[in-house]
């Protein structure tokens, strides 16, 4: 069954909702516990934040993926796109609502966090950055580097996993777990985008974070339409004209 663009846009505003709500939410409320100035050593950490994105993922992948092939990313899309797994003609609609969800879902967050005495968002919002913002002080060229080849690997593994051969129903399983992996990776480098509208959804409200922005745009996108533009060639599968839920396209 092939859905409606309205009706597929309204699922990917959920995901992306969800993604930038759960996976910046529990960085910017659950890393770290602090009370009186000092960390308690309760909140989740690195891995913990990682798993929230993955989750963010593997939960909407199952419950809207079968709408809308479940992207929540504007490098997904344009991966699918140039892998021709995905109709260009629908990329824009696409993007824009999933940059949308995502600022959204960013002024969802700074109005809970304002809710807290001393807050300040400049100071830290989970925005992505290099040099100085980044959390472990990696270079521009480092940062380009990670996000352009695990961006790659994130669309390999969604190409990978919703082929028609794979194991049915636990493509969301490998596309959450590969996520939290990335994370995993790249937290301390950058603070892990993959995703340009993740990125835009909270940089606004972080001191620095939109003069760096343009990084968190052009390496994932890169890094997505090299994953779409060679998978074929890498493994074999041809599936052109078929979307990641596994429908044809009109």
């Amino acid at each position: 069954m092939t859905h409606s663009l309205p009706h597929r846009l309204g699922a990917e505003f959920l995901g992306t909702f969800w993604l930038v709500l759960g996976g910046c939410g529990t960085a910017i409320f659950a890393a770290q516990h602090v009370v009186d100035g000092k960390d308690t050593g309760l909140g989740v950490g690195f891995v913990g934040v990682a798993l929230a994105f993955g989750l963010t993922v593997l939960t909407m992948v199952y419950a809207v993926g079968h709408v809308s092939g479940g992207h929540f990313n504007p490098a997904v899309t344009l991966g699918l796109a140039m892998g021709k797994r995905f109709h260009w003609k629908d990329v824009p609609a696409y993007v824009v609502t999933q940059v949308v969800a995502g600022l959204v879902a960013g002024v969802v967050l700074f109005v809970i966090a304002s809710g807290k005495e001393g807050f300040d968002a400049g100071a830290g919002f989970a925005a992505n950055g290099y040099a100085e913002h980044s959390p472990g002080g990696y270079s521009l060229m480092a940062v380009l580097l990670a996000e352009i080849i695990l961006t790659a690997f994130f669309l390999y593994v969604i190409l990978g996993a919703t082929d028609e051969r794979a194991p049915v129903g636990f493509a969301p399983i490998a596309i959450g777990l590969s996520l939290t992996l990335i994370h995993l990776i790249a937290i301390p480098i950058s603070n892990t985008s993959v995703n340009p509208a993740r990125s835009t959804a909270v940089a606004f409200f972080q001191d620095g974070a939109t003069a760096q922005l343009w990084a968190f745009w052009v390496a994932p996108i890169i890094g997505a339409l090299i994953a779409g533009a060679t998978y074929a060639l890498i493994t074999g599968v041809e599936r052109a004209g078929v979307d990641v839920e596994g429908v044809d396209q009109p």
